[in-house]
Order: C-alpha cells, then sequence, then structure tokens
C-alpha cells in the first residue's frame, strides 16, 4: 500500500546485500488460466515482502521496497524495514539505492532514469519506526517523519528534494515526463494531493499546490501517460461516527484503509471524478498505455481480507473487468512505458504465508 536532514554517504558503515540465486526463465505456471491479459509471467523476486515496483522509463530497470528474507545483507541478517533496491527488467542486477538506516517507502525514477527519489525516515531516527497499534483495527500507519529524497542509481549523491518540507507524512511521490510530480502529505492536517515540479537541476520540487480539498485520505496518486490526467484513491467518510473515527486515527498518524475509491481528474485538480463505486478498498490505480482505462487493486471478493486482484475499468466508470485471479494478494500494477509489460506485486508462488514478490507479465489487450 503504503513515509533532519542528516547527509551521509550512502552505504558508509552499510553492507551492501548478497540476492539469492536468480531463477531467470519465465514461469508459465504462474499464470492462471482465467488471466488472459497475461501471455507469460516472469517472477522477479524470491522471499520476503517485495512491493511498490515502479518502472523506469527506458523500461530497463524497477525500482521497490524490500524487508525480510531474499535480500540477506553481508552480516547475515535480515531487513527488518523496508529499503529501496532496483532491479533490471529481467531480474538481475539488483542493487540497494536506500542507506539501510530508517523506513523507505514508495521509490519512484526520474524522467531521465538517471535517479530514483523515495521516501525516508532516517533523518529523525535510524531505527525502525514502531508498528501500528492494531488494536484499533486493520490501519496503516502515516509516519510523520517521512521526507523526500533521491539518490543516483547506484545510491550515491543524496539530495533532500524538499528542504524546507514540514514535519508531517511526505511519501507517495510520483514523477511524470515533463517533470511534474504528485505527492501526498497532512502538512495541511489531512491526507491531500499535492502537485509541484522538479527544478531545472532536477535538484529540489518547486511550485507546490495543493489538489485536493475534501476529508478523508488522498493518497497514492498517478500520472497518465500524456501528463495531463491523475488517478488516485480516496477514503470519503460522510457520517459523525466516520469522520471522527478518521480524524482520531490520523492525530495518531494512523488511516483505516478499508473503504477506499478510485477518482480522477485534471493534472491542476479540476474536473474531479469517483470512477469505482465497489464500497471496499480500492488502491493502486495506473492508467494504461492508451491511457483510457485504469488498473487498480480492490478486494471486491474478499471486503475485511487479504485477497487483492487487478481490475480494469473504463475512465468513466464503466466495463469493470477482473484481470487477476490467483485468490491471493496482487496489488501495485504498472505498466511499463511501452505498454508491452505489467509489473506487479503478489503472495503467488509464496514459500512462506504472506511473502510477497515482484513480477512482470507480458501483456495482452484485446485477449481472444
Amino acid at each position: 500500500m503504503a513515509r533532519f536532514l542528516v547527509f551521509c554517504v550512502l552505504f558508509l558503515g552499510c553492507t551492501r546485500p548478497q540476492v539469492f540465486t536468480h531463477q531467470d526463465k519465465l514461469v508459465n505456471e504462474l499464470k492462471f488460466s482465467e488471466e488472459r491479459h497475461f501471455k507469460s509471467i516472469r517472477q522477479l523476486t524470491f522471499g520476503g515482502t517485495n512491493a511498490e515496483a515502479y518502472w523506469s522509463y527506458d523500461g530497463k530497470w524497477l525500482t521497490f521496497q524490500h524487508k525480510g528474507k531474499g535480500i540477506l545483507l553481508k552480516n547475515g541478517q535480515e531487513l527488518q524495514c523496508d529499503q529501496i533496491f532496483a532491479i533490471r527488467s529481467d531480474g538481475s542486477d539488483v542493487k540497494q539505492i536506500s542507506n539501510g538506516k530508517g523506513r523507505t517507502t514508495c521509490s519512484y525514477f526520474f524522467p531521465k532514469n538517471d535517479r530514483i527519489l523515495f521516501s525516508s525516515t532516517f533523518a529523525f531516527d535510524e531505527n525502525c519506526p514502531p508498528r501500528p497499534d492494531m488494536s484499533r483495527g486493520y490501519v496503516w500507519p502515516v509516519y510523520p517523519t517521512y521526507m523526500f529524497y533521491s539518490t543516483t542509481l547506484t545510491g550515491q549523491d543524496l539530495k533532500l528534494l524538499e528542504p524546507n518540507s514540514p514535519k508531517s507524512y511526505n511519501a507517495e511521490m510520483v514523477t511524470c515526463y515533463n517533470g511534474a510530480v504528485l505527492f501526498t502529505s497532512d502538512r495541511s492536517g489531512d491526507l491531500e494531493l499535492y502537485g509541484a515540479k522538479l527544478d531545472k537541476k532536477n535538484a529540489k520540487i518547486i511550485n507546490i499546490k495543493r489538489l485536493t480539498h475534501s476529508i478523508g485520505y488522498d493518497g497514492g496518486g498517478v500520472f497518465s501517460p500524456d501528463c495531463k490526467q491523475i488517478a488516485w484513491r480516496a477514503s470519503r467518510p460522510k457520517t459523525k461516527l466516520e469522520i471522527s473515527d478518521y480524524k482520531e486515527l490520523l492525530k495518531n498518524h494512523l488511516v483505516r484503509p478499508t473503504a477506499l475509491e478510485i477518482w480522477t481528474a485534471n493534472t491542476d485538480g479540476s474536473q474531479k471524478r469517483q470512477v469505482t463505486n465497489l464500497g471496499v478498498a480500492s488502491f493502486a490505480p495506473a492508467f494504461t498505455h492508451d491511457g483510457k482505462k485504469i488498473i487498480f487493486s480492490a478486494n471486491s471478493h474478499d471486503p475485511k481480507g487479504r485477497q487483492f486482484d487487478l481490475y480494469l475499468i473504463n475512465l468513466d466508470g464503466s466495463g469493470l473487468e477482473q484481470v487477476t485471479f490467483s485468490k491471493s494478494f496482487d496489488s501495485f500494477p504498472m505498466f511499463s512505458s511501452d505498454g508491452k509489460y505489467l509489473a506487479f506485486s503478489s503472495n503467488r508462488n509464496g514459500k512462506e504465508p504472506h511473502e510477497t514478490n515482484v513480477f512482470v507479465a507480458e501483456w495482452v489487450d484485446n485477449p481472444n
């Protein structure tokens, strides 16, 4: 799903990862018979939790976050907290990008493919932040210590993208090819979408503008391929009880992601439109290559559980179509720039409960 500045040289005093043997082959057994949009599937990671894998603009790399088994540090320890990695689209040449400190989230490539951005908590505390209190039910943490950084593909030249950012949740940033950026922050007191752009040196974000103004969680935003539209997930608490619950959780840096719908708007925030009306947790939207549809994840078959499938839908909310059928967890879809491949994260083929890996499927637009 889903984060002060102390400059340091990345990997100073840190250890680089070792990767388990890569199974460099297409595994058609990973594809279920109902998944007609997939010609084949390749599994890129093996073990632990690997999620939010997003393409470089040239289609050669993916960036993702990892913790747990599968990638070990030289001291033999597993990563206890999400860190950012990059991997070639064939599953080779895994690189650790973040410095191994704090918790990181939401990495994305710059338009020229030369840098990767992400959010991290390490400047406030180099240890993993505390896990959320699940006594309130299933909630996501909204850590107020996330700040935006970028590095090269080798994890060097760490830069703070918003040097004067307020202490708040600053995460979920994405870019578009024209230098526009989109992110989520609760700096206003609510979780809202903000638009901005990279400066001429790609060193900082400038011209920050708030795009949403309704109570509820507006996050996980993405651009359409032509940079003219955005899509995101949003909760819209309506009753006094729902609003009170939302506000109380947010005061404690938590959010309940059980009722989310997909929305679209123009890039400037105008002409907002609700696309889905499923009454479940719909999130992780991404536009198709032609910009005419949105692919997203939802637990329609398991509204109170972890079974998430991928769905396609037209921008006007018509034509809902189920894409994946693993009966587990399929989410975080993103098409390569040419539309030929879909990256996503899934529990399929996991060796342990809740193991999540990155997969790349060869996409079929109009299956028979």
